[in-house]
């Protein structure tokens, strides 16, 4: 069963415009299968996983596209990043000719970084760069696309388009998390998720490093998954998995390329404080943490010891999530200072700020005093405190109560 995806549009409307549209993320969230859905009947596909086609890719690029003409999608186009150079002749061939190549090639891959990079070097101004991660509680529940926006009026709308969700189906939708056959009852969880660190393991974190610690790596993946939601410390992760701090800052590169974590940088006024500044982690997934971890059930997460880690994780992801599905930078931060202030997440974004808190209580105690420490930097807007709350509803005049179930 196919799940609409709310970057569907985004990537059509990218392809009436550039002649390469390229499609990251993490394994397994869909990015094939947007792409087919929505590729007309003339669009051949080719995968490099086929070895075949792989062969004939890295040998003779060339005659790769002689054989399989436009339009193309390329599956797993990372695995032969010499044919970015092919497509720049045929893209400027054509061009310079004067004859249409908007949408001649889709390319998708699951190492964002190392195919942003090859294809920022060769295709400056001919390639839309998308993300895709795991599906949304909103394309799950096939809401329409909506960027989070703190502003009042469109939390309104928020809520007004969610149907309410209870404290258990919401962390009954962070157990299950966001993988696309997982959601559809494909496949069982336990089993898919065993499968897909296997795979992971032995496919992408070898192709992005020469990593010779599999196992030491795997304790890595399940040192990270517990603490999702926290600053990240490289010093504590190298002495609890027994590795140096350089191996640990590469290891979290590869997590970040392959979409596993993302990293949530501090607020600072100063752009450099903010680059040197430990940031937060947040596994992409939170089916995938809590299955790490090895909670058994939503009910013993909902209450176990990480129930508040991971449902910020969740919270923050779907936010995330709707400027990725948008094909937008988000603006999110954090905020903590030498007091211990904390704010979960602030938006920047027009030289005004939004804090955000994130809470599992229906009635979270007034966040007045860590909302106010953003003073300081800016024009602050009235914050939201993201929580169980039944409704949509102002704490004060400083903040409003939104409910999680409407992300």
């Amino acid at each position: 069963m196919y799940i609409p995806r709310h970057l569907e549009e985004p990537i059509r409307a990218a392809s009436r415009a550039y002649p390469v549209v390229m499609l990251c993320g993490q394994r397994q969230v869909g990015k094939s299968t947007l792409l087919r859905h929505i590729a007309g009947p003339e669009r051949r596909a080719v995968t490099l996983d086929d070895l075949s086609a792989l062969r004939l890719a890295q040998n003779d690029p060339a005659l790769f596209f002689e054989t399989y003409g436009t339009p193309l999608l390329i599956d797993e186009f990372q695995r032969a990043p010499q044919l970015l150079l092919e497509i720049k002749r045929r893209v400027d061939e054509k061009i310079l000719a004067g004859l249409p190549c908007a949408g001649d090639y889709w390319l998708t891959g699951s190492q964002k970084f190392v195919m942003m990079k090859n294809a920022s070097e060769s295709l400056a101004g001919r390639v839309a760069v998308f993300e895709l991660s795991g599906l949304s509680a909103a394309e799950i529940d096939e809401r329409p696309a909506r960027v989070f926006s703190p502003e009042v009026d469109d939390l309104r709308e928020r809520v007004a388009a969610a149907r309410p969700v209870t404290v258990r189906g919401v962390y009954e939708r962070i157990f299950r998390g966001g993988m696309p056959r997982i959601v559809t009852g494909e496949v069982e969880r336990e089993r898919y998720y065993m499968d897909y660190v296997n795979t992971y393991l032995e496919k992408d974190v070898r192709a992005l490093s020469q990593v010779g610690k599999l196992r030491e790596f795997g304790d890595f993946l399940v040192y990270m998954a517990a603490r999702t939601g926290q600053e990240l410390n490289y010093a504590d992760a190298a002495g609890a998995i027994g590795v140096s701090s350089p191996t640990v800052k590469e290891w979290i590169s590869i997590l970040e390329a392959s979409g596993v974590i993302a990293l949530l940088r501090p607020w600072s006024s100063s752009l450099t404080k903010r680059l040197v500044k430990s940031p937060k982690v947040y596994f992409m997934d939170t089916g995938l943490a809590a299955w790490l971890c090895r909670w058994p059930d939503a009910a013993t997460l909902e209450s176990g010891a990480m129930d508040g880690s991971l449902f910020e994780t969740w919270a923050v992801t779907e936010i995330m999530k709707s400027f990725i599905n948008a094909g937008l930078r988000s603006g999110l931060y954090y905020y903590r200072d030498s007091d211990r202030r904390e704010i979960d997440l602030v938006i920047a974004r027009a030289g005004k700020l939004w804090p955000i808190e994130i809470k599992k209580s229906k009635n979270p105690a007034s966040p007045d005093r860590h909302f106010s420490v953003l003073a300081k930097f800016g024009d602050v807007q009235p914050g939201v405190v993201i929580c169980m709350s039944d409704e949509f509803i102002p704490y004060n005049r400083r903040a409003w109560l939104f409910p999680a179930w409407a992300l």
